[in-house]
């Protein structure tokens, strides 16, 4: 499975437990999205793939490689993008403790807080994220 159907399948299980309850709710057949979960999304068809980023508050940004991000991602973003120097860097420091407490901590994280982006790469170039949303934003 490629990691663009990787990232789709873990939503639809992340938000309706299921494939079976995501085609009843969405009115996707069950063979259509089992195919392309199994196939790769990517041999869809246009109308479907819509269809489940939809049901699924994903909206994406497609060049080489391929940003899945929900509205409130897209919310956080848009405020980011107008902040100023200090801004952003008390906004990197902030996101630096808090990766760091949750990184370090013993417990286990029972879900994440946050799961409003989602990154697969073609390429093992290590394209930086903040490249990758500047994408996202050219084409939003």
């Amino acid at each position: 499975m490629d990691s663009v159907t990787s990232l789709i399948k873990n939503e639809i299980i992340r938000q309706y437990k299921s494939v079976l309850k995501f085609s009843e709710e969405s009115g996707i057949p069950y063979s259509t999205l089992s195919n392309a979960l199994t196939k790769g999304i990517g041999g869809s068809s246009y109308d479907t793939v819509v269809k489940i980023c939809h049901m699924l508050d994903i909206r994406q940004a497609y060049d080489s490689d391929i940003v899945l991000f929900n509205t409130e991602f897209h919310d956080i973003y848009t405020k980011l993008t107008q902040l100023d120097e200090q801004g952003v860097h008390t906004i990197r420091t902030i996101l630096e403790v808090e990766y760091n407490r949750c990184v370090n901590s013993k417990a286990e994280p029972m879900v994440k807080a946050f799961n409003g982006i989602g990154y697969a790469s073609r390429s093992n170039d290590g394209e930086d994220i903040k490249d990758l949303v500047q994408k996202a934003k050219a084409h939003g």
